[in-house]
C-alpha cells in the first residue's frame, strides 16, 4: 500500500530512513524471537525432567508414609503432627530474560522437623520426613519454570506480531511508497528536460 505522502524529494530521502530503521528493527527483533523460542525450548524440556522426578518422588514419598501410617496407627499419626514447629518460606527474586522478568524461588526452612519423641515412633515414620524433605524445592522449582514459560510464550507473541507487522506491512508499504515518488520524481524531470528542449528549439527557429 502506498502511504499519503507528498511525492517530492525531501519526503524520499525520511522514507528511506524510515525504511532503513525499519529493516534494522525487523531484524533486531527477529534475532530477539529466536533466541527467546530457543530459551522457551529449554525451560520446557527442563519442566519436563523436573515434573518426572517430581511424580516419582511424591509416588515413593507416599508409599513410605502410608507404611509408617500401617506400622503406627492414623491417631497416633494425627496426634505427633497437632504442634508444628517447622516454617517454610518462600523468597521471590528475578532475573531478566531476554527483557522479560522472570521470578526465581528460593525456599527456607527454619525450626525442628520432628515434632515428637522419636521413642515412640516408626523409624519408617523418620525416614518418610525426611525424603519428603526433597519434595518441596521440587514443587517450588516446578512453579517457577512454570512462571517463566508463561511470560515467555507472552513475550515471543508479541514479538512475532511485531515482527510480522514490520516484514508484512510497514515495510513493504514502505518500500511500495518509495517506488512511486521515485517515479513520480523520474516522470517530473523527464517532463521537465522536455519542456526544456522545446523551449530551446523554439529559441532557434527564431
Amino acid at each position: 500500500m502506498i502511504l499519503a505522502v507528498n511525492p517530492n524529494r525531501m519526503e524520499l530521502l525520511k522514507l528511506k530512513r524510515r525504511l532503513e530503521l525499519a529493516n534494522r528493527g525487523y531484524k533486531l527483533l527477529k534475532d530477539k524471537r529466536d533466541a527467546l523460542i530457543q530459551k522457551f525450548i529449554k525451560l520446557v524440556y527442563e519442566n519436563k525432567r523436573v515434573r518426572e522426578e517430581f511424580d516419582r518422588k511424591i509416588r515413593e514419598r507416599t508409599n513410605e508414609f502410608l507404611l509408617a501410617t500401617i506400622c503406627m496407627g492414623e491417631n497416633d499419626l494425627n496426634s505427633i503432627f497437632m504442634f508444628p514447629q517447622r516454617l517454610t518460606k518462600v523468597k521471590t527474586e528475578y532475573s531478566n530474560i531476554m527483557s522479560v522478568k522472570v521470578p526465581k524461588y528460593q525456599i527456607t526452612e527454619k525450626g525442628n522437623l520432628f515434632t515428637y519423641g522419636m521413642i515412640d515412633t516408626s523409624p519408617e515414620l523418620d525416614n518418610s520426613l525426611k525424603k519428603y524433605q526433597e519434595i518441596a524445592p521440587l514443587m517450588i522449582k516446578m512453579a517457577e519454570l512454570d512462571k517463566a514459560i508463561v511470560l515467555l510464550t507472552e513475550e515471543i507473541e508479541k514479538t512475532r506480531r511485531r515482527v510480522n507487522a514490520l516484514e508484512y506491512v510497514m515495510i513493504p508499504n514502505l518500500e511500495d511508497t518509495i517506488k512511486f515518488i521515485t517515479m513520480k520524481l523520474d516522470e517530473m524531470a523527464r517532463s521537465s528536460n522536455s519542456a526544456i528542449m522545446r523551449i530551446k528549439e523554439m529559441i532557434r527557429g527564431e
